[in-house]
């Protein structure tokens, strides 16, 4: 028997849902078709192309909703007849409520920051009824490269690169990026690409060190430190603002004070001691994260300086560990919640067949605590 006749005698004499018939479809051709001799996978973005409508008429049609008319739905199902395209979460479920489905990616799920950017990406997600699919891809290119086809071959809807560390410093190694966003929009948070479909969501981080760095110099501080783990795209932002910082109030050896440090609140510690016996002054320490300004908290602690009369120190992130320090930590507070509510926001938006920005950045905020002097 041909199950693509029966798929099409069954919607002609309506007896079978949409989404039903679409899995009829799909038992000849599974998720893949041929072409113009390429093999292709097909999601909604596409069929609302070829069909001329938006995201969220293919999602109702998809879902057998009544508030389609009978001439777009028909448009629409031809074009996913002639596709052969199978619906994501419905060919992984089989269940008649199909649940879009959007892919996260992030390095390492064991950071603070990034564990807090995908837990307000699920709930966002969740609220707006679209499923995810999570993958910790590590820091290397060619692991990112490998979960990030893992998420495109389950036919996701869009994707969120979670942090800075996906934008590579070549157009070369950024290549898969813009592979994906000619298949499925690409959203990087705190982080900035420019491409089609490619929609950046991030915090001004330059901007947000830079004002911290000029507060320490009006509040005393006169030779500050910088210390950080990562020169991604947001870490070498970081580090533009304090240098701008310390050129503008005649620090003339600015990128000797700049550090690539271990990642251990001891040895963070441990190497501002090496600094200090090698015989570099300083009297601030701004660093790129909280954990870091913990090892810097210590420090200072071991040393008998008195925090932040003597020794100022800054945290990036205003997470928990800022305010479980004694003292606690003068910080940034990037808004990590702001930016993810944000980016879920702009994906339903631009799934509703709208324009929305390619790049949307927002300020961060100077969170005063106990490790600085009151200004």
């Amino acid at each position: 028997m041909d199950v693509t006749k029966v798929g099409t005698v069954c919607k002609q004499l309506h007896l079978l849902p949409p989404i039903i018939y679409c899995i009829i479809l799909s038992i000849k051709h599974v998720c893949a078709y041929t072409n113009f001799g390429r093999n292709f996978i097909m999601n909604i973005y596409d069929i609302s192309k070829q069909a001329g409508v938006s995201i969220a008429t293919v999602s109702r049609v998809l879902n057998g909703s009544d508030k389609v008319s009978p001439s777009t739905r028909e448009k629409v199902l031809q074009v996913i007849e002639q596709n052969s395209y199978t619906p994501n979460a419905f060919a992984r479920s089989l269940g008649l409520n199909s649940m879009h489905t959007v892919g996260i990616l992030c390095a390492d799920s064991s950071d603070v920051y990034l564990a807090s950017a995908i837990y307000y990406l699920e709930r966002e997600l969740r609220q707006n009824s679209y499923a995810s699919m999570l993958c910790c891809t590590g820091y290397h290119l060619e692991e990112k490269k490998k979960y990030l086809q893992l998420l495109l071959s389950r036919n996701v809807d869009a994707l969120f690169f979670a942090g800075s560390n996906f934008v590579e410093d070549t157009e070369k190694n950024n290549a898969y990026l813009f592979e994906a966003a000619g298949k499925v929009p690409v959203f990087i948070l705190n982080g900035y690409l420019a491409g089609d479909r490619i929609y950046s969501v991030l915090c001004d981080d330059r901007l947000a060190v830079n004002e911290m760095t000029e507060s320490l110099f009006r509040r005393g501080s006169h030779a500050p430190v910088y210390l950080y783990r990562s020169l991604s795209y947001s870490g070498r932002k970081k580090i533009a603002g304090f240098r701008e910082a310390c050129i503008k109030n005649g620090i003339t050896d600015a990128d000797k004070r700049i550090f690539a440090s271990p990642v251990s609140v001891h040895e963070t510690a441990a190497f501002l001691d090496a600094l200090e016996k090698e015989g570099l002054s300083f009297d601030a320490c701004v660093t790129s994260d909280d954990e870091l300004a913990v090892g810097a908290v210590k420090f200072a602690l071991s040393h008998g300086r008195r925090i932040p009369d003597e020794f100022q120190v800054t945290g990036y992130n205003n997470s928990l560990i800022s305010t479980c320090s004694t003292p606690e930590i003068t910080t940034v507070d990037n808004r990590v919640e702001f930016m993810c509510t944000t980016a879920v926001s702009l994906l339903m938006q631009a799934l509703d067949g709208k324009n929305i920005p390619a790049r949307t950045v927002f300020s961060g905020d100077i969170i005063q605590r106990e490790t600085t002097n009151v200004f």
